[in-house]
Parts: structure tokens; sequence; C-alpha cells
């Protein structure tokens, strides 16, 4: 019988449905519930989306169920079987509860990763001391894979989204280096620079290797979907890079938001929608990258760095 090794595998989370977008946001906000102004300019952005919320729970789940498939399939070790549980940050289940899911599946050794390329104490920190507190109440061994933001693989299929858009670019007529392409990743609080935190450096890291992969040498990297609140985020913010871009005459731009591994409302409404509106009253052509999604690569990406830290 095969030894079953436990793969929480943690993300932020979305509602099911529009009836949970106040309790989600309820607990993004440390149990302080929405205005309702808030409320209904959030429940407005889902419904803007095509399908509204509910692919953005499925790409999740589909992920989980594919990162499965192929650790087992790829599987190394001939003794053990890889189990996939989710853990949400802020919807169920929770982080807790997918650690509390493998105890009760009798797990006692296991591995966790976010799907989020790049760290950040703010972030995936938090994912991993959540993650850690619930495992050693439950008896469980648990290691994290912290990042892993310039994987070989994880910059092929990045790399050949990029090139495919500018594929398109080149045969509406535009010059395939006079393309601006915009690497992006979710905004956070300007004061991750002073703990000397990663998450920069790691996103310019991955921008950079990406657009080498690519042939790309006109780029640069920009933030989006900042809160709001009263200290200040990390910048500048797309939407006022765009406006500067259109300063310097640039007429096309490709938004490739490595930061993010699924289709979600940062990507969905933020750039397809938003993003996507500044672009048009600047008299503008922005086009997005492929989110990565189930991938392949990306799923082998995930299942390599996992092996990694189990022969460790």
């Amino acid at each position: 019988m095969k030894t079953k090794i436990g793969v929480l595998v943690m993300s932020y989370g979305t509602p099911e449905s529009l009836d949970q977008v106040e309790p989600y946001y309820t607990h993004i906000r440390r149990g302080n519930p929405p205005t309702a102004e808030q409320l209904k300019e959030l429940k407005d952005r889902y419904e803007a989306i095509v399908g509204g919320v509910f692919p953005l729970r499925a790409n999740t789940d589909n992920q989980v169920a594919a990162l499965q498939d192929t650790l087992n399939r790829l599987n190394p070790y001939a003794e053990q079987e890889f189990v996939c549980y989710q853990g949400l940050k802020h919807a169920r289940p929770f982080i807790e509860d997918g650690v509390e899911a493998m105890a009760g599946d009798g797990i006692t050794e296991a591995i966790g990763i976010v799907l989020a390329p790049h760290y950040s104490v703010m972030s995936i920190g938090g994912y991993i001391k959540r993650a850690e507190a619930k495992a050693a109440e439950a008896g469980i061994a648990m290691k994290f894979v912290r990042s892993y933001h310039l994987h070989p693989k994880l910059i092929e299929s990045l790399a050949a989204r990029v090139s495919s858009k500018l594929d398109l670019f080149v045969e509406a007529g535009a010059e395939r280096e006079k393309v601006r392409v915009l690497f992006s990743a979710h905004s956070l609080p300007a004061k991750i620079l002073e703990m000397g935190d990663p998450y920069q450096d790691q996103l310019l890291e991955t921008s950079k290797a990406v657009a080498e992969r690519a042939g790309v040498t006109s780029w640069q990297f920009t933030w989006q979907s900042a809160g709001r609140t009263a200290e200040p985020w990390l910048g500048p913010d797309i939407l006022d890079t765009l406006r500067s871009l259109s300063l310097e005459q640039v007429e096309d731009v490709l938004v490739a938001p490595v930061g993010f591994v699924s289709d979600h409302l940062e990507v969905l409404y933020d750039l397809d929608i938003e993003a996507k509106a500044i672009a048009k009253e600047l008299d503008m052509r922005l086009e997005r990258i492929d989110s990565l999604n189930t991938d392949p690569l990306y799923m082998e990406t995930l299942s390599d760095v996992i092996f990694q830290l189990r022969k460790e």
C-alpha cells in the first residue's frame, strides 16, 4: 500500500457566488463588513466579468485537480502517492480546513505550496504561517515551497505566451519591437521595501528572464490592483503607466501579468475591463497574455519544486 503524501495547494480564494461576496470581503477586512456602496461596487465588478463569479472559483479547482494528476503521473517515488488538498486564505475551504482534511485522512507528511510564484512576507509568508500553526496542531510534518519565480518551465510558458500575442500585433500591422510589454503584479504596501522583502526583486527577475527568452527589448514593470488604504502602495499603477506611455506616443501595449497564475478578478476586471477602457480612451491597443491556469508546463513547474522539496 502506498504512503500518502499530502499537498496543501493554497491560494487567495474567491466567492463561489454573488451572495458570498459580502462574507468574502468581510473576511478580507478582518471582520469589518464592506459598506453598502462598497458592496455594490464589488458585485458590479463580478457581474461585469463574462460568466460572472463562477469561473473564478472553478479555475482554482481545476488547477488543484490538474496538479494532483501531474504529480502522480511524473511521481519518481513508486512507494508514495500525492494527494492534493485545497486551502484558501479568505474563503472555504480555508487553509486550516485543508490541513484538517489531511489529518482526517491519516496523512502525517505534507508539502505546502501557494499558487503564486513570488515570495513576500505579506503574501506567501501569511499562508505559510497559518498552515504551519494548523499542521503543528494536527501532528502533520509539513514543508513549504516559498517561491519558484525563475523555474525554467515557468519562464518558458510565460515567454511562449508573450511571443504568441506579439505575433498577433505583427499580423495586425504593428512593428514587433515597438510593442511595449508591461509586466505586472498585484501591488503591496510600499513598506515591504524597508523590510528587505524579496517580492519586488523576484518579480523583476521573472520579467527580465521572460523578456530575454521571448526576445523582447521594449518592456517595463508596473503594478496593479492596489488596495484602497491610507498607506502608500507600490507604484506606478498600470493605469498611470498607460497614460505615461500615451505621452510617449506608444500605440501598442501587451500586458503580461506575471504575478498571477490564473484568471480571476484582478485579471478579468482590472486588466480586461478597466485597463482596456483607459487604453481605448488613449487610442491605444492593449492586449493581455493568456493566463497559465492549468497549462502543462505550469503544472510541471509546481510538481518539480514539490519533488525537489520532498528530496530535501
